[in-house]
């Protein structure tokens, strides 16, 4: 790349306008989808973001059912909130660094 000069401006100026846009970026949990619609001064007039906890949603709340029932329901609270948590961190390694997640109630 011996051709390559770098520009004096690190960014593009922009004139704000009304318009929308579709986007998604690959995470190691997934696939964040973006779409965003914009007003006339270029500000956010509506979005919808779909992160990859919510698309595996169904998969996690599956996989606890059948997973728990083989581990052991006798077990302590404790030992179960700790193994709920590592299978849903299989799913979403981030979840659990980011919010306090998981409240276990046993019936």
């Amino acid at each position: 790349m011996r051709s390559y000069k770098p520009s004096n401006q690190s960014y593009v100026n922009v004139s704000p306008k009304a318009g929308e846009g579709f986007a998604c970026t690959e995470a190691p949990r997934g696939i964040l989808w973006k779409h965003l619609c914009f007003d006339e001064q270029g500000l956010v007039a509506r979005s919808r973001i779909v992160p990859p906890t919510s698309q595996n949603q169904a998969h996690i709340e599956y996989d606890l059912r059948k997973s728990l029932s083989q581990f052991g329901l006798q077990r302590s609270q404790e030992e179960l909130r700790e193994y709920s948590e590592l299978l849903i961190r299989n799913y979403d390694p981030c979840i659990s660094c980011s919010t306090h997640f998981l409240n276990l109630t046993i019936d």
